[in-house]
């Protein structure tokens, strides 16, 4: 399972803690944890100690960071306030591919406002989720050595908070980035071209996730591409692309480099850990993980791929 891992590899993520109520083909399930700084950092634990601020209701029991805390995440930034927990509904059709929401209530999270302890303030990775873009700008004015800082958003920012996006855009190295979105923010109709208008506006990289098509990487010097880990079963596709996101910073945390080599390792990992959060509602197929069964799956990704 995750284990406490040492200073210099610690990574800060901010983002959503929330109660997912779920419907899929395989089931459903009600009021299970979830949110972006869940999935990543659970993802992230098995690569790094990752530090988490958040904020939660008076109805987040103790049990709940329990569950953070035995894979080696750091809670002291996860604030509880008065008030309930962010509460996010939803249905996923037969194909998995599309989602309706059904109720959204912000609850607490409406009045995120996050602030770093000050041990955190010296985390060189970050991570931030998808929350809005003044925030995730407010976060890194407080910290104060960042060598890797990458970032989420989605088409709700796009659509009511361009230019913040924008802003914060300049400010980071990695877009994670959905192809439906990339093409929005773009307003270009290939993924290629995609990336290209998105790396104008000021990352050095773009991640952009096609969900059973794989991820695709763009930056200055490289592009590359990692197909899905082949499952037989899909349960739950909710948290794949922070997991995803959590897995490929916390290798970045380890390695601190963003050549060629360090960027396909991290596509990897981020590929892998999303395999096993779509194998289980909530963050169940996340967390506990043994290290061999990590090692085998990136095996076979990594024999996947390797035509020699």
């Amino acid at each position: 399972m995750g284990k406490a891992r040492s200073v210099e590899e610690t990574l800060l993520i901010v983002g959503s803690i929330a109660f997912d109520s779920v419907e899929t083909p395989r089931g459903s399930v009600d009021m299970a944890l979830g949110g972006s700084a869940s999935y990543a950092s659970l993802a992230a634990s098995y690569l790094a100690r990752p530090q988490v601020v958040a904020i939660v209701g008076e109805d987040f029991g103790n049990e709940h960071l329990t569950r953070f805390e035995k894979n080696g995440v750091d809670t002291e930034g996860i604030e509880r306030v008065r008030g309930k927990t962010f509460h996010w509904r939803g249905r996923y059709r037969d194909n998995f591919k599309e989602r309706d929401t059904i109720e959204t209530c912000l609850n607490v999270f409406e009045g995120f406002d996050p602030v770093l302890p000050e041990k955190y303030q010296q985390t060189c990775c970050v991570f931030l989720g998808n929350i809005d873009p003044t925030l995730q700008s407010a976060v890194l004015d407080q910290v104060s050595r960042s060598e890797i800082v990458a970032m989420d958003t989605m088409n709700f920012w796009i659509n009511t908070q361009l230019k913040a996006l924008k802003q914060v855009l300049r400010r980071v190295d990695i877009l994670f980035i959905n192809d439906e979105e990339a093409f929005q923010l773009s307003g270009a109709e290939s993924v290629l071209l995609a990336a290209e208008e998105i790396l104008a506006l000021g990352p050095r990289y773009v991640v952009i996730k096609r969900g059973e098509y794989g991820s695709l990487l763009f930056g200055p010097e490289y592009r590359l591409f990692v197909p899905v880990v082949l499952l037989p079963r899909v349960v739950d596709p909710t948290g794949a692309g922070d997991a995803f996101a959590g897995g490929f910073m916390g290798y970045l945390s380890k390695v601190k480099a963003l050549d060629r080599t360090s960027m396909a390792g991290a596509l990897m990992r981020g590929t892998v850990m999303a395999s096993f959060a779509v194998e289980a509602f909530s963050i169940d197929g996340l967390a506990e993980l043994e290290e061999p069964a990590i090692d085998h799956r990136l095996k076979g990704l990594e024999n996947l791929i390797d035509f020699r």
